[in-house]
């Protein structure tokens, strides 16, 4: 397997030096370095949109085996915390949700990975932990400006008083890889709580001033709002960017050992 179109400014040591254009190199070379030059390290994943820890788990799997502390979150409401569902769930109990699992484990040194929904809490806890983040990863993820809501980048009709929208009951066609992992995924999904995309997220910049910041586009799963995250991090030389062609939307699942290596790196 290959990494098309990689990006990489500044840290990355793969590439050569001085190098700031798109290459293709080895999955395995890429997860091998990062394997060799990383000590142990604190991740906190952030799910996307209907989703819960358990959809991290085949990267979390690996990080730990490899000695990593990994946190993968489930926010109120969904999977597991499915019973928490309320009308008073709204972005910011998902905010805090990240946040205090950070202050309360006295968390330090973390790379916070966000995924797809995850870039809009994410990106408003890091306005209370952002001293605690080293690294972040935003893995197709939403990269709101301050005073956005997700129906401002995703917009959606709901019914008056509804106080959740429904799951998804189907996939696109080329989304995973294997059928049963479709399957797995979709019976494994639930209501979100509306409250979290109709509330629009404060941002100082805290999410700018993180020192390393990584982020990848899938671009197998259309969304104009990626594109555009996609392009404001290209252009900004802070960021380091890269585009997985080869995996859908929910790379986690799709490509655990991919995933895994990048992030590794990302640290």
């Amino acid at each position: 397997m290959t990494l098309p179109n990689v990006t990489r400014r500044g840290m990355i040591g793969v590439l050569a030096a001085g190098a700031t254009t798109a290459a293709v190199i080895p999955s395995d070379a890429l997860i091998s370095q990062a394997r060799a030059q990383s000590a142990r390290k604190t991740f906190v994943l952030v799910p996307g949109a209907f989703c819960g820890a358990w959809y991290w788990r085949r990267v979390s799997d690996r990080l730990e085996k490899e000695g990593h502390k990994v946190y993968s979150l489930t926010l109120t409401g969904l999977a597991d915390r499915s019973h928490l569902m309320s009308k008073d769930v709204n972005l910011d109990t998902h905010l805090a949700d990240i946040a205090n699992l950070v202050e309360w484990e006295g968390l330090a040194d973390i790379c916070l990975v966000a995924h797809s929904y995850g870039g809009f809490p994410a990106s408003g806890a890091l306005e209370r932990i952002g001293n605690r983040v080293s690294s972040i990863v935003w893995v197709d993820a939403m990269k709101p400006a301050d005073g956005q809501s997700f129906r401002d980048q995703v917009p959606f009709q709901t019914e008056e008083g509804a106080i959740s929208r429904p799951a998804p009951k189907a996939v696109l066609p080329n989304a995973f890889h294997d059928a049963k992992d479709a399957a797995w995924f979709l019976s494994k999904l639930t209501p979100q709580p509306v409250g979290t995309w109709l509330q629009p997220v404060k941002l100082s910049g805290a999410r700018e001033r993180v020192a390393k910041k990584t982020y990848i586009r899938l671009p197998k799963f259309p969304s104009p709002p990626l594109d555009k995250a996609f392009a404001e991090c290209k252009a900004d030389t802070s960021w380091t960017v890269m585009e997985n062609t080869t995996s859908g939307h929910v790379v986690m699942i799709n490509e655990p050992e991919w995933l895994t290596g990048i992030l590794l790196k990302a640290v």
